[in-house]
């Protein structure tokens, strides 16, 4: 039996398609698992809130867990943003 013949830009595209695959699986699971430990802290923080702060201060319970969860969204934004600018000068560097 003759073997396929396999134009070689095919098998580059076949290739790039399995990078790209691969690529956006990665990218979708890493979310998915962000998603489960930003839930995880969502019930932690909240539990703590309503572990020391009285149970009939609803507005002030959510305030304090605004605020929380603001300053660490925010830290985590400035500190991956750091963690971008060290790739993409290590980047520059190469090319």
């Amino acid at each position: 039996m003759a073997k396929p013949i396999i134009n070689p830009s095919t098998k580059l595209r076949a290739g790039k398609l399995g990078k790209e695959y691969f690529k956006t699986i990665s990218t979708m699971l890493t979310s998915a698992f962000g998603l489960v430990a930003a839930l995880a802290w969502n019930d932690l923080i909240k539990r703590v809130i309503d572990r020391y702060i009285s149970p009939g201060s609803g507005v002030i319970s959510q305030l304090i867990y605004a605020v929380i969860v603001t300053t660490l969204l925010v830290a985590m934004t400035v500190e991956m943003g750091k963690i971008a600018e060290k790739f993409a000068d290590e980047e520059e560097k190469k090319e």
